[in-house]
C-alpha cells in the first residue's frame, strides 16, 4: 500500500512532466509502436472461428455486471467508479461497447489499454478512453516504475502518463508488461486454417470441380496477340490463351455443368479427387476444434461438435469456471487497483464482477444451485436475490439449514430435544 500511495503522489506531484527516457539507464521499450492495424491481423479476423471465439470472449465480459462491495460486510456500496464501470465510462461510449473493445483487444493482441482521466485535486478517475491497439508504448525505468506514451486516437495529442493512469488488462505475458495475444500464439494453426479457406474458396469459385488437362495435338508454341474487353491489347502464349479461354467459358459458380464444345482436337480429362481432397472436410473440422482449444471456447459455442443439451450445460458450467471466471479475475484486480484510491482499499471495498451474467439464460441449473446453496445455508434470500439484481425482502438476511447435518458435538443434546418432542405428542421417540 506504501507503494501505492507513492506512486499516487508521483502523480500528483509530477502528471504533466513524468521522467524522460533519457534519465533511465536501462529504459527499455516494451510496447508497440504506433501503427496501422496489421494485415495478418486482418486475415485471421477472417477466419470466422477466430472472430467467433473473439466475439464470445468480449461478449462474456462485456455483459458483466461489475459492482463495489465491503469485503468484510459483504454488502455493496455506492462509489464514484461505478458510474464509469455501469453507466458511461467516456462520453461516446456504454459500458457494453467499452469493456467489449477492451477485452477484444487483450484477446486478440494480448492488451486491453485504456488511459484514466482523473480529477486533478480528488484523483477521482473521471473518464477512461480506450487507446486502440498501436497507440501506445510502454517504458520500464531502472527503477522498476513504468511510464506509458499514449497517442489520443481522436487528437492525435501525445501524453504521457504513470502506469497508474493506464487500465491495463493483459493475456499471458513473459514479461508482466506487455501481454501475447492469442492471434499470436495461434499463428501457426490460423496460418493453416487461412490456407484452408483459400483454398476451400478458390476450389469452389473453380466451378467446384475437380482440375484438369486440356490436351490438343495442334502446336501451341510460339505467342498471340489477344484483345481485352477494354480494347487493350497485349502479347501472350498460345497455352495461356487457350488456358483464358477455356476459365472465361467453363470456370466459376456460374458456369458450373455447362456444356463445353470443343474443337481443333482439343481434348478435356479432368483430374480425380485425391484423398487430400477427400480428408478437407475433415480437417477443416480439426482447426475448428484447435482453434476452440485455444481460446478456451466449447465447440457448441461455435456451431460445431455433437450437440446435447445435457453436455452442453455442463460445457456451460465450464466455459464460467475454466474461461470467464479467471479473465474476470484479470479485470477485477486491474480495476481495483487502478480505479479505488488507497483509502477506499484500506476501508475494505473491493470491485466484483457478477459472473452469473453468463448463466443467466440456464433458468434450471441456476435454480438447482440456488437451491443447493439456499438449504445448505450459504446462501441467504436476499443473497440470492442480489445475484438476480432483485431488492431485498424483509426477513431476507437470514441463514437456514437442515438440522440433518449437525456437529458431532450437538448431535446428542439435539437427538434428546427431539425425542422429548416427540413423546410428548405421542409419537414415536426413536
Amino acid at each position: 500500500m506504501i507503494a501505492f500511495e507513492r506512486g499516487l503522489a508521483r502523480l500528483a506531484g509530477a502528471r504533466g512532466s513524468p521522467p524522460p527516457v533519457r534519465d533511465a539507464v536501462t529504459a527499455q521499450s516494451l510496447g508497440l509502436s504506433p501503427a496501422p492495424i496489421r494485415t495478418d491481423q486482418d486475415a485471421a479476423m477472417r477466419i470466422s472461428t477466430v472472430s467467433r471465439c473473439i466475439d464470445i470472449l468480449s461478449d462474456s465480459i462485456a455483459k458483466m455486471p461489475f459492482f463495489v462491495y465491503d469485503r468484510d460486510t459483504r454488502v455493496r456500496v455506492e462509489h464514484q467508479a461505478l458510474q464509469l464501470l455501469e453507466l458511461r465510462p467516456n462520453r461516446w461510449q456504454t459500458p457494453t461497447v467499452f469493456k467489449k473493445q477492451l477485452e477484444a483487444e487483450r484477446v486478440a493482441n494480448g492488451n486491453g489499454v485504456a488511459w484514466i482521466r482523473r480529477d486533478p485535486h480528488s484523483l477521482q478517475p473521471t473518464e477512461l478512453v480506450p487507446i486502440p491497439h498501436g497507440y501506445w508504448t510502454v517504458q520500464l525505468l531502472k527503477d522498476g516504475d513504468a511510464y506509458y506514451t499514449i497517442q489520443h486516437p481522436f487528437t492525435g495529442e501525445t501524453i504521457r502518463c504513470g502506469r497508474m493512469d493506464v487500465l491495463h488488462v493483459m493475456a499471458y505475458s513473459k514479461n508482466g508488461y506487455k501481454g501475447i495475444g492469442y492471434l499470436e500464439r495461434a499463428q501457426e494453426i490460423i496460418k493453416g486454417a487461412r490456407a484452408a479457406q483459400e483454398y476451400s474458396s478458390s476450389y469452389f469459385l473453380n466451378g467446384g470441380q475437380p482440375i484438369g488437362i486440356l490436351k490438343t495435338d495442334s502446336d501451341l508454341s510460339g505467342k498471340t496477340t489477344v484483345t481485352d474487353p477494354d480494347g487493350t491489347e497485349r502479347t501472350i502464349s498460345k497455352k495461356d490463351r487457350m488456358r483464358e479461354e477455356w476459365e472465361k467459358r467453363y470456370s466459376g459458380p456460374a458456369n458450373a455443368n455447362r456444356i463445353a464444345v470443343l474443337d481443333l482436337g482439343v481434348e478435356y480429362k479432368p483430374i480425380s479427387v485425391s484423398n487430400a481432397d477427400a480428408q478437407f472436410v475433415e480437417q477443416m473440422a480439426l482447426s475448428v476444434e484447435d482453434l476452440g482449444r485455444i481460446f478456451g471456447v466449447p465447440l457448441y459455442k461455435l456451431q460445431a461438435g455433437k450437440q446435447a443439451y445435457s453436455s452442453n450445460e455442463q460445457n456451460a458450467i465450464e466455459y464460467v469456471v475454466g474461461t470467464v471466471h479467471p479473465n474476470c479475475t484479470i479485470w477485477e484486480q486491474e480495476l481495483l487497483y487502478k480505479l479505488l484510491l488507497p483509502q477506499d482499499i484500506d476501508k475494505g471495498l473491493r470491485i466484483r464482477g457478477n459472473l452469473m451474467a453468463e448463466l443467466r439464460g440456464d433458468f434450471a441449473s441456476r435454480g438447482t444451485w440456488y437451491k443447493n446453496m439456499r438449504e445448505s445455508g450459504a446462501f441467504s434470500v436476499n443473497e440470492i436475490r442480489a445475484l438476480e439484481d432483485m431488492p431485498d425482502v424483509t426477513g431476507g438476511n437470514e441463514h437456514y439449514a437442515s438440522l440433518n447435518y449437525v456437529p458431532l458435538e450437538d448431535w446428542r443434546e439435539l437427538s434428546r430435544i427431539r425425542a422429548e418432542k416427540g413423546a410428548g405428542n405421542g409419537g414415536d421417540a426413536r
